[in-house]
């Protein structure tokens, strides 16, 4: 009997952790998405000159493909379809993107706060500034689950 239950708190832990890993993974990746966004952005601007509007569209497909292909294959190892898995990805980034949208709405449009600055750590951040992060929170760990629920579930 003791056994059972040391390989059932065994699978369970190992559970976890491979969940804490691919969310790591999945931090790892949003990282890497915006330093590939800002770069785009920024060889479009300044070395090319394009529109700062045409760099901006550019360097969020960038970090949006970016995103999808290492989250599909290093993240999630999902070996399903790529049309299917793609649709189901800017679905959830949409889904999850108005989310944050909602929150960042909610926490400033009925209150004074997004009008508000505060000192943290000898830095001056608006409301809107913790506001937005708050809302990235949200959306960060919405995508996470709806990416592993829903785009690459195996």
């Amino acid at each position: 009997m003791k056994n059972m239950t040391d390989s059932t708190h065994h699978k369970t832990d190992d559970m976890r952790r491979e969940k804490l890993v691919q969310f790591i993974k999945y931090c790892l990746v949003g990282v890497l998405n915006t330093a590939v966004t800002f770069c785009v952005i920024y060889f479009c601007k300044s070395f090319l000159g394009w529109n700062l509007y045409v760099c901006n569209i550019l360097g969020y497909i960038a970090g949006v493909t970016n995103s999808f292909l290492c989250n599909k294959s290093w993240v999630f190892k999902s070996k399903g379809g790529y049309t299917r898995e793609a649709i189901r990805f800017l679905v959830g980034f949409l889904i999850c993107y108005l989310l944050q949208l909602w929150v960042v709405w909610a926490i400033t449009s009925k209150s004074d706060f997004g009008k508000l600055d505060f000192m943290i750590a000898g830095i001056v951040i608006s409301g809107y500034g913790i506001a937005t992060v708050l809302g990235n929170v949200v959306y960060t760990l919405a995508n996470f689950v709806y990416n592993r629920t829903v785009t690459f579930r195996n």
